[in-house]
């Protein structure tokens, strides 16, 4: 039986690039790099850098991020300040800030969890939601 992500790999196309903007702007801990690659952490997910060609979807997919309310001014500021890209406006439950990676990857920052989206719909349900 599953038990939960296991890791997360993304393509890029410039390894020191993300490097740089994965462990000093978003403060992952960097624990290995090879000519093709490095393994890095956020709190208890494995994050894979590979050296690929990068070729993010148009769609809505993208990694969603924890991050604490109290620290989301600052690392906003510190995003912005540094001019990451940024892809979306949120609309919904909690703070949240939509960026993109170097290659283009969609990432967010968002301070909430399943629970207080949940909470969120029953005063304001989406068109057509249905609890299960």
């Amino acid at each position: 039986m599953l038990r939960g992500v296991n890791h997360i790999t993304i393509a890029v196309t410039d390894l020191n690039r993300s490097l740089a903007f994965y462990t000093e702007l978003l403060g992952m801990k960097a624990h290995v790099r090879w000519d093709s690659g490095a393994y890095l952490s956020l709190g208890d997910v494995w994050f894979c850098l590979s050296c690929d060609e990068a070729s993010p979807g148009k769609d809505y997919s993208h990694i969603a991020l924890d991050i604490a309310e109290e620290d989301y001014a600052a690392f906003a500021g510190k995003l912005r300040s540094a001019e990451v890209r940024e892809w979306k406006q949120n609309k919904s439950e909690g703070r949240s800030l939509y960026f993109l990676d170097p290659d283009g990857h969609k990432l967010e920052a968002h301070c909430g969890s399943l629970q207080s989206r949940l909470t969120s719909l029953e005063s304001r349900p989406y068109p057509g939601l249905e609890w299960l």
